[in-house]
This record gives structure tokens, C-alpha cells and sequence, in this order.
């Protein structure tokens, strides 16, 4: 029976599609790719575009060439400040925040008293946007009715947290990282419940200490995740935006690209040209970091 089974599958050979299913292939395919080149590669390509031109959003479309980079770089003053902002929070996330989000999945995977508590405790700030961490942020640094200044007791002279350049950009950071490490831990935490048990047993069987056993054995199994979390972490802080415009709309020390953009398209004197140009630089530099980080991952997978 099942030869005579066998027989016939192989007489069948491979299924053929009909025209109905190429049909419904083609629409739950093709629409995703409208939406797609429609909301994503279709803007972007436009942006581009615009930014080797002068435009209002209203009157003709002057083509300047490469004018508006030319004074993107060397005569727009809050420009390089938001660049160094921006690279400040790549490098704060991905130094500070993510390692901190992987310590938390390690203590957790260990199997702690209460870790489903902790778990959605810290994961609670994930589900809460920027804007609203801005908010948060601003009851906690706030100078005069701020919670961190009555804890310490500074009601004689009062640091302002907010409104000093040389510190509101760090404080912006903390309440950044409290929302990333709890994302950062979740996806962790899945990929270390995914690590075979086995591997653990042989490098503490070979004499391993627990250190040399996570670093040796247990992180590299976790390259998929390393992947995505760099991606995550590069995006996170390259696209930040709602919290500085919530505090204090991306000014005095908190100077962002992405605000520059909006500032430039949306502001009172509309220059979409050179907003444009701001949003092609930011893409560039999301593009560079992705595609080394992503190349360098790939290439070390490879040769595990």
C-alpha cells in the first residue's frame, strides 16, 4: 500500500497552480508591494529629488543642484550640533543600554523569584511612545517642580536638567535608554530560552567557568539576535524625534536631524528643498551604519 502510494505521488508530480490561485498570490503579494513602493521607496525616491531643488510646497520647482548640501554643511549653524547628537545616541544606546537590556535577560534566564514580575515591569515603558517618555521626563527633570531636584533637596538652587545644553542631552538619553533596555531585554531573553542546555553542560563539563561559558558559547549562538538588535538600536536612534520635540521642539542642546527635517519642511518659512537634503544625509547615514553592521554579522556567520 504505501508503494502503490508512492507511485502515484510521483506519477502526480508537482502541484500546478491555477489561474484562481495565481490570482490570490498576486494580490495578497502585490498589494503589500504597492503599499510598500507606494508609502516607503516612493517618498524616499522624492526626497531625493527635491533636495537638488528650491521649493515652498507651493510656487515652481527650482533646481539648485547641489546648492542646499553646500549650505547644509558649511553656513546652517544647528546642523553639526544635531549630527553629534545623533551619533551621541547611537553610541549611548548601543554602549550603555543595550548591554544593560542583555545583563537584565542573563539574570532573568536564570530563573530568579519573581521574574515575570520583573519582566513586565520593565518592559512596561515599551509600550509607551516617546512623546510620552518626553513627558515623563519632564516631571522627573523639570528645574522648579521636578521630581529628581525635590529629592535631592536643591530648592535654594535648583539644577535645571532640561534647560542647561550641557546636561539636558544626557538626561534625554537616560529616558531613552529606560524604554530600549526593555526592548533590548525581551528579545534577549527569547534567544537565550532558545540556547540548547547541552551546549551549557559540555563547557562545564570541559571545566568552563560561568563568564567563559556565556561569552564563549552561549553570545555567539545568539548572533540572529546581535543582528537584530544592532538594526533595532541604529533605527531607534537615528529616527528619535518625539521625545526632544516634547520637551523642549528639538532645541538648545537637543538638536536632532530628524527635527531639522521637520523644522525645515514644516516651519513658517517652508524649504523643502533643504529639509529634503537634511532627510537624504539622515538616510545615509541609517543606510551606512545598517549595511556595515549587517555585512560584518553576516561575514562572521559565514565563517562560524
Amino acid at each position: 500500500m504505501p508503494l502503490m502510494n508512492a507511485r502515484r505521488a510521483k506519477r502526480r508530480g508537482p502541484r500546478r497552480f491555477t489561474s484562481r490561485d495565481l490570482a490570490v498570490i498576486g494580490v495578497l503579494l502585490g498589494i503589500p508591494v504597492l503599499l510598500d513602493l507606494a508609502l516607503i521607496w516612493g517618498p524616499t525616491l522624492a526626497s531625493i529629488g527635491l533636495s537638488f531643488t528650491s521649493w515652498d510646497g507651493i510656487g515652481d520647482i527650482h533646481w539648485v543642484g547641489i546648492d542646499n548640501y553646500k549650505t547644509l554643511f558649511t553656513d546652517y549653524p544647528p546642523f553639526w550640533p544635531a549630527v553629534r547628537n545623533n551619533l551621541l545616541w547611537v553610541a549611548f544606546l548601543g554602549l550603555v543600554a543595550t548591554p544593560f537590556g542583555l545583563l537584565l535577560a542573563v539574570l532573568l534566564d536564570k530563573g530568579v523569584r519573581f521574574s515575570r514580575f520583573y519582566q513586565s515591569t520593565l518592559y512596561m515603558p515599551v509600550v509607551l511612545s516617546l512623546a510620552i517618555v518626553g513627558f515623563i521626563a519632564q516631571l522627573v527633570f523639570s528645574r522648579d517642580q521636578g521630581a529628581l531636584n525635590a529629592i535631592l533637596a536643591n530648592k535654594n538652587d535648583p539644577v535645571d536638567w532640561l534647560g542647561d545644553p550641557d546636561l539636558n542631552i544626557w538626561m534625554v538619553l537616560l529616558a531613552a535608554a529606560w524604554r530600549h533596555t526593555g526592548y533590548v531585554m525581551i528579545l534577549y531573553l527569547a534567544g537565550l530560552k532558545s540556547v540548547d542546555p547541552s551546549l551549557k553542560e559540555a563547557a562545564a563539563i570541559d571545566g568552563a567557568s560561568e563568564t567563559q561559558t556565556f561569552f564563549r558559547v552561549v553570545l555567539p549562538t545568539l548572533r540572529p539576535v546581535n543582528i537584530i538588535v544592532g538594526v533595532i538600536t541604529v533605527i531607534e536612534a537615528l529616527r528619535a524625534f518625539d521625545i526632544v520635540y516634547a520637551i523642549n521642539h528639538g532645541r538648545n542642546g537637543l538638536e536632532l536631524l530628524s527635527v531639522l527635517v521637520t523644522d525645515n519642511i514644516i516651519g513658517e518659512a517652508s524649504r523643502i528643498g533643504f529639509g529634503s537634503a537634511i532627510a537624504v544625509v539622515l538616510l545615509t547615514v541609517s543606510l551606512g551604519f545598517i549595511v556595515t553592521y549587517l555585512v560584518q554579522e553576516l561575514r562572521g556567520g559565514k565563517k562560524g
